[in-house]
């Protein structure tokens, strides 16, 4: 019996001295993981401020028409930017909040105080007079503005006992267009879904066509053919880019088909026919040139390990910082303009896909963020072909 606990005792101190002697085994498994996640989470509660707040120090801009006096004060006491708007402007104004250019627009009824003066809840036949505020719920600014201004109006409203309605009747007061919609919700999901899908297919075959092949010895025999290791490094990256790809494009089509479920009642005011053939193919172009990156990633990785085990533990924190990077894509404003964010690797990927799905991108983003992501690729093939080269590291085992 003794023997046996000190068999077990043993083995458990060989294993805990292969763990920790293993500073890259430490880092990879207890250190990265932590930290990551730690900024994962910080990034994406940031990122729900980002897209459902608003900036403090912004003054909305509220266009009123027909504002009595006796309402003045409930809403100069609103901090809000008033300007005082004609009947005949009205369809104007809405177009301005339907493209973001302003933020509510309120319309008191012609005599306000006069009709309500006259309207008796027990007695009236007739609708109550009714405060229209039209709004674009897809603006966090506009959507802020709107709720700030009808709890004050529906406040006001309990104080006259009922006697008018905010935003009654059929109309349509929240000035979103489907696209509008459809945009904010695609350009904040699928980059990071479509980046999640892209690492896990990349995932699911490098290791095992890197590492696995050394852990087998097959590797070996590769390396001894009369070919150069720049063909093999390319032959390598480029057909498990294509399998990675079909892997990829399958959990999108899946995703993309499922979405309208997901959303539920948002569904109903989705509409995919606003992204034409272009978007599609530009699409594709970015996530072609983003897969070979990642591929190139995790083969050279892969390449420092000893088996496909080890291999995916070191794989794992390039998982996190690409699934932190796909986060970014919830972040309010769509993508960035300035030219030298799509200089970034990964980080340009998401942000021009955010742009499409957004309509806030353009071609000329998108064709630096491809050049750049097959130049990093090229790079990483000479990087792995150096190491294909080096017997010290493609024969350890």
């Amino acid at each position: 019996m003794k023997k046996r606990k000190s068999n077990i005792l043993t083995i458990m101190k060989k294993e805990f001295d292969r763990f920790f002697r293993d500073r890259r085994m430490v880092l990879s498994t207890l250190l990265l993981p932590g930290v990551m996640i730690y900024v994962m989470y910080s990034f994406m509660g940031q990122a729900m401020n980002s897209n459902f707040g608003t900036d403090e120090a912004y003054v909305p801009q509220v266009y009123v028409c027909e504002m009595p006096d006796s309402v003045k004060p409930l809403f100069d006491s609103l901090g809000a930017e008033l300007h005082r708007t004609d009947p005949g402007e009205l369809d104007e104004v809405r177009e301005q909040i339907r493209d973001k250019e302003a933020d509510v627009l309120v319309v008191f009824p012609e005599d306000f105080d006069g009709a309500i003066a006259a309207y008796d809840v027990k007695t009236a036949t007739t609708a109550a007079p009714n405060v229209e505020i039209y709004y674009n719920s897809t603006e966090p600014e506009s959507d802020s503005a709107y709720q700030m201004i009808y709890a004050a109006l529906d406040s006001y409203e309990a104080m006259l006992a009922n006697c008018f309605d905010v935003n009654g009747g059929d109309a349509v007061y929240d000035l979103a267009t489907n696209e509008d919609v459809t945009g904010q919700i695609f350009a904040m999901m699928v980059p990071m879904l479509m980046m999640m899908f892209l690492f896990s297919g990349c995932m699911a075959v490098a290791p095992e066509a890197i590492a696995g092949a050394k852990e087998r010895g097959t590797i070996a025999t590769l390396l001894v053919t009369p070919m150069r290791r720049s063909e093999l490094a390319i032959g390598k990256i480029v057909s498990l880019s294509v399998i990675a790809l079909l892997s990829g494009l399958s959990s999108f089509l899946g995703t993309i088909l499922s979405l309208p479920k997901l959303m539920g009642a948002a569904a109903d005011v989705m509409d995919t026919s606003v992204y034409g053939m272009k978007d599609y193919a530009l699409l594709l172009l970015i996530i072609l040139s983003t897969v070979l990156i990642i591929v190139a990633l995790i083969s050279i990785v892969s390449a420092f390990a000893k088996s496909v085990k080890e291999a995916g533990s070191y794989v794992t924190p390039l998982m996190l910082v690409t699934m932190l990077l796909g986060l970014t894509s919830m972040f309010g404003g769509g993508a960035p303009e300035a030219l030298g964010w799509y200089l970034i690797p990964l980080y340009n990927s998401v942000q021009c896909m955010n742009g499409i799905f957004s309509f806030t991108g353009n071609l000329t983003q998108i064709v630096v963020t491809v050049g750049m992501n097959f130049a990093c690729a090229g790079v990483m093939v000479f990087i792995l072909t150096r190491i294909f080269n080096s017997e010290k590291v493609m024969f350890s085992r």
